[in-house]
């Protein structure tokens, strides 16, 4: 039972995440600056599953057009996944990929892992 908690609380995080990507992708095409991204401009709303909050921004930016929407697993959180990073990267072709940073989680079984995202 446990495992399936787990598996559902990191698989709504990657999504949730996900979510934010055309935000990111519209903005891209707007061609704004990195500057000009921030929690407000992606519609960010903190989940209870993670330590964010809106004053720390989830978007990075680079001038090459790549960059990554970051978020770390806490809050309400099985402990199995306290510290887990969520990573969404994008190349600066515009591909995305998912990410999942395992290093804090003491604790990581490889069944937790979505099937869309590699492992750190």
């Amino acid at each position: 039972y446990q495992g399936y908690i787990i598996k559902t609380q990191i698989n709504r995080t990657v999504s949730e995440l996900g979510s934010y990507k055309s935000g990111y992708e519209s903005f891209q095409v707007s061609g704004g600056s990195a500057a000009g991204i921030n929690n407000q401009s992606l519609g960010y709303t903190p989940s209870s599953l993670t330590t964010g909050n809106l004053p720390t921004e989830i978007a990075t930016v680079n001038a090459d057009g790549s960059g990554h929407l970051e978020v770390t697993m806490g809050g309400s959180v099985h402990q199995n996944l306290t510290g887990v990073i969520v990573r969404y990267e994008r190349s600066a072709a515009g591909v995305w990929s998912c990410v999942i940073d395992r290093s804090a989680a003491t604790n990581w079984n490889d069944s937790y892992r979505p099937s869309n995202c590699s492992v750190l």
